[in-house]
């Protein structure tokens, strides 16, 4: 391991304008909407019944180490910071893809399996695709775009069985198109907005895992067969 390259800092947002600890502030403190969607989406857990329910305690886990994560990363600004932000992302929507299959739609934990593990090659060819555009629209928010097409796909997918998840799933779409275009457009906008809009990402985006954590503890009751 290369702790000297994990080490090397990185500026990638429109706030920071320097590699001090809180030259993220509003960046780094947003980040506890993260922590208030997993208490949120916990109480709401408790209320039901469904705190010990092991999907649910994995994905409120998550979105708590999400926050840590994310919070390291606007601080420290390291590329290992960086990986303790992007890997729990990355477990949460393979772990969300799996339960979201075995649960929401009650297919076999098997096919649930599949599906996710087969996420990963489709995610990496729609990045590929995109980035053979003349141009990319999206940037470097280009990876969030394949869990933004299967977040759509839920959502269709539900309307068309008329399960009542559908509502929190197309929500939950909206809600993840709106925080995707203001992770897009931080750098774009600097010159005009030093702040930036990256912490709109971090409350959106908190709101919006709070919401898919909460769909899974009303509509994804263990399957009795």
């Amino acid at each position: 391991m290369d702790w000297d390259r994990l080490s090397e800092q990185v500026d990638g947002y429109c706030e920071r304008t320097d590699f001090a600890f809180w030259s993220e502030p509003v960046n780094a403190v947003t980040n506890l909407a993260f922590l208030i969607a997993a208490a949120l989406a916990l109480a709401v857990a408790v209320r039901r019944g469904r705190h010990t329910d092991w999907a649910v305690a994995v994905l409120v886990g998550l979105v708590a180490i999400i926050g840590i994560g994310s919070f390291l990363f606007h601080t420290f600004a390291t590329r290992w910071a960086g990986a303790a932000d992007s890997i729990p992302i990355l477990l949460f929507i393979l772990a969300y893809l799996a339960i979201a299959f075995g649960r929401l739609f009650a297919k076999p934990w098997w096919l649930a399996g599949l599906a996710t593990v087969a996420f990963l090659p489709a995610s990496a060819g729609i990045i590929w695709a995109v980035n053979q555009l003349p141009f990319n629209p999206l940037g470097s928010s280009v990876g969030y775009l394949p869990a933004f097409l299967a977040l759509v796909g839920f959502a269709v997918w539900a309307g068309a069985q008329r399960r009542p998840v559908a509502p929190w799933l197309l929500g939950a779409a909206g809600l993840f198109a709106l925080s995707l275009t203001f992770r897009t457009i931080d750098i774009p906008l600097c010159d005009g907005f030093p702040l930036g809009t990256h912490f709109l990402w971090h409350v959106l985006n908190g709101t919006l895992l709070g919401l898919l954590v909460i769909a899974v503890v009303r509509h994804g009751a263990p399957q009795h067969r």
